[in-house]
């Protein structure tokens, strides 16, 4: 009897209604494990030394991933669920096909590889499964009788072949991280092996041609040329030479390298030369650059994309954006397409998003690990990586660089503050550093005096602001910052104030910051009030700046907004710290990086608090010395090898991803429609969820444009007032705009989230 793995009578005439499940080459099972071999080759050719090991495991993978749907069950469900994806058909809970191949994996392999299989079969629909538990786990899964199969199953596809020599990782966090990675290339490739017979049209759509890096180099090199080449300011200068050195620094080996670089010293697009250029000389995949701040992310891929856009045609889906915040008007198939596996040469990212991915269980966040193996990695801010997860994060940045081909650039503007050190032992090993003389260029590019403003009050604060034409105020919660531009707006009644926070659609931002920018270029009054989202590479330049207290990374950052192109001899950004009785520093980080950053000012020891020796006396005070807060989720404590033949890798690959949550306090979007596009969007989906169809995914993401993120609390208290409405029981929309939106303020749902995480991705 022959055996299917899909249908689809939707199917054009010239199309098959069947997919054969194993045929000579032309079946499911043998689509998949070709892919799956290809990718786990070039995933694992650091680890393996090119010795077949790894590429026979993801073949193997690939062939028994599916096993279960020889069972009679399965075909006879096919049949009669003719019209239905049965990719779907073990999540609604109808035939389990996954666990046979799982079962026979460690019947027939070798313990340790046996396992390493079993955890990508048995999850490569619902996800990475734990090890051990009271629920569903890998080995209830191991244990379960599953429909009979094997009879019908052809015995060439059970014989396991022989297996060269594998190289397993020596620690239980590695091997998980390479089981993990093998499940990447399985998912992924069942994926596009799915979608190639269930819909060709959009399969044909994906991405088959690359860039040559050394092309991308070239067009860099003379758009920098062009557009910079003939400015001579010290700045210019400076800037210049960052760019001589990244260069140089890219003709050599993978590794880790740090590129340290004052705020204003033209970091970002040196960083892509360097990029361009080392995967270029070292025959590497793709150029990642994550983020920390969502607020930044749209500018820098924006500054990418005048690169080669200024070439002309055929460089449109090259830069593929993966954040909440993307403009939808910008997405074509393709790009919509390549978020989904990151097949795209240069990705621009978040933190968030590339190291959740990275101990993520889900088949959807998985599907891009494999193609992060072989690429260069700018970890743009460094020191921003929470401080609870240093340790998780770090050991995976090793592994990376060390058994994955890749080289990671740890980019900051003060210096590097995960490297190991004798009271750090869970940091990096040391960098090679871009930057020979990173004091010296730190003494060229001070542009700025930090002094420190003792205690203000928002009275005397806005005291200050509004005896300066054009003046930044930086503070980290939102209601401090409303508070300050509604103080500011009563004295100021002229105009030429300005409000920006998380409190106001990603889109509503936008709107102001170009009307910040053209204000500055015009020298007209321009005082503006933000909170951090401002501080971390958002092009703006002030003559004055003033910070509420914070950590000196923070700082660093703040006076990057001030003087930034140095047309000034000297220009000051004052640090403050506000008046308790009005809002005090909120507790967890922010406080504790503030309280570091107060006993540094508080020993008078330092005339420059941004100097480096100040810098490391802040991290060792922020980060080296809470050696309890590094792992403080147990994340590398799930991972444990046991004496067990069946399962002797006990990994909880569920419980990591559900407790690797790099925002700890949940926050919920909110759909505001404030204008007259987002109304009908939103009219369109009331529409649709009445007519019973699927929410399209075209109007969720363009409604992205116009979310507030809000903590859970403000958000069920909303809800309970009647101030939101669910759509899908899943998007929350805002009832009246126009009573709790504020045009210059943002969202007003008189609650404070405790800081401000800048609507970052999930």
């Amino acid at each position: 009897m022959p055996m299917y793995a899909h249908s689809n009578p939707q199917h054009p005439e010239e199309y098959a209604l069947w997919e054969p499940l194993y045929s000579a080459n032309d079946g499911h099972l043998d689509r998949v494990a070709e892919r799956c071999a290809v990718f786990a080759s070039e995933a694992f050719k650091f680890i393996g030394h090119d010795n077949g090991c790894w590429q026979t495991l993801g073949r193997l993978t690939g062939f028994w991933h599916d096993l279960g749907k020889f069972s009679d069950d399965f075909q006879c469900y096919l049949k009669q669920a003719t019209g239905v994806d049965a990719h779907t058909s073990e999540v609604i809970g109808r035939v389990d096909h996954t666990s046979a191949g799982a079962q026979h994996a460690v019947e027939c392999l070798p313990p340790g590889i046996g396992a390493l299989l079993a955890y990508p079969i048995a999850g490569h629909h619902a996800g990475l499964l734990d090890g051990l538990g009271t629920g569903t786990c890998l080995k209830a899964r191991l244990t379960k009788t599953v429909p009979q199969w094997k009879q019908q199953a052809p015995a060439d596809l059970l014989k396991p072949p022989t297996i060269p020599p594998c190289n397993l990782p020596n620690n239980p966090f590695a091997i998980a991280f390479a089981t993990r990675m093998l499940f990447s290339c399985l998912v992924d490739a069942d994926f596009l092996a799915t979608e190639s017979f269930m819909n060709p049209e959009q399969s044909a759509q994906r991405r088959s041609e690359n860039i040559e890096f050394s092309q991308l180099d070239t067009l860099l090199h003379d758009y920098l040329a062009k557009r910079f080449g003939k400015t001579a300011s010290e700045v210019a200068q400076a800037r210049t030479d960052v760019l001589s050195a990244c260069l140089q620094a890219a003709e050599g080996k993978l590794g880790l390298y740090s590129l340290t670089v004052p705020t204003g010293g033209g970091k970002t697009l040196s960083s892509l030369a360097f990029a361009l250029r080392h995967a270029t000389r070292n025959g590497l995949r793709r150029v990642i650059y994550a983020i920390p701040f969502t607020s930044i992310i749209e500018q820098t891929a924006q500054t990418f994309r005048d690169v080669f856009t200024s070439a002309g045609e055929g460089y449109d889906d090259l830069i593929l954006e993966h954040h909440s915040n993307f403009d939808p008007e910008e997405e074509t198939v393709r790009s919509r397409l390549a978020s989904e596996n990151w097949d795209s040469q240069l990705i621009v990212t978040t933190n968030v998003q590339l190291f959740e991915s990275l101990f993520a269980s889900r088949t959807s966040r998985c599907r891009k690990l494999h193609r992060i193996a072989s690429s260069v990695i700018i970890l743009d801010e460094a020191q921003t990586l929470p401080i609870q997860f240093l340790e998780p994060c770090l050991k995976v940045l090793r592994l990376l660089v060390e058994q994955y081909g890749c080289t990671v650039v740890l980019c900051t503007a003060t210096q590097p503050a995960i490297e190991y050190r004798d009271d750090f032992t869970i940091g990096l090993p040391e960098a090679f550093p871009i930057i020979g003389d990173a004091p010296g260029l730190y003494r060229r590019l001070k542009r700025v005096q930090v002094k420190d403003a003792g205690t203000l009050n928002c009275a005397a604060l806005t005291e200050r602001l509004a005896a300066s034409n054009q003046v930044l105020a930086i503070v980290s919660t939102r209601r401090h910052a409303s508070d300050i531009y509604q103080a500011l707006v009563k004295i100021c009644a002229a105009g030429g104030s300005f409000h920006l926070s998380a409190a106001m659609t990603p889109e509503h931002r936008s709107e102001q910051l170009e009307d910040i920018r053209k204000r500055l270029r015009e020298g007209k009054t321009c005082r503006v009030v933000a909170t951090q989202l401002i501080e971390a590479g958002v092009d703006v330049d002030f003559p004055e700046v003033w910070r509420s207290l914070a950590g000196l990374d923070s700082i660093a950052q703040a006076a990057g907004r001030c003087n930034r192109e140095g047309k000034l001899e000297q220009a000051t950004t004052w640090v403050f710290k506000p008046a308790d009785d009005e809002h005090p520093i909120p507790p967890g980080f922010l406080r504790r990086s503030a309280d570091a950053a107060r006993q540094i000012i508080a020993t008078g020891r330092y005339t420059d608090l941004l100097d480096l020796p100040a810098i490391e006396h802040y991290f060792r005070l922020h980060y080296w010395e809470h050696q309890g807060q590094w792992d403080r989720a147990k994340i590398t404590a799930q991972f444990q090898l046991a004496n067990d033949r069946q399962l002797p890798l006990y990994f909880n690959f569920a419980t990591v991803a559900e407790n690797f949550q790099f925002i700890d306090s949940p926050q919920l979007p909110v759909i505001v429609a404030r204008n007259e596009k987002y109304r009908e969007l939103v009219e369109r989906l009331r529409r649709i969820e009445s007519a019973g169809q699927p929410a399209p995914r075209s109007i969720v993401r363009q409604l992205q444009r116009c979310t507030v993120t809000v903590n859970e609390r403000a958000w069920r208290a909303a809800l309970g007032r009647g101030d939101l409405q669910l759509l899908y029981d899943r998007f929350t929309v805002l009832a009246a705009p126009q009573l709790h939106y504020h045009e210059k303020l943002g969202l007003q749902l008189d609650a404070d989230p405790l800081y401000d995480p800048n609507d970052t991705i999930i």
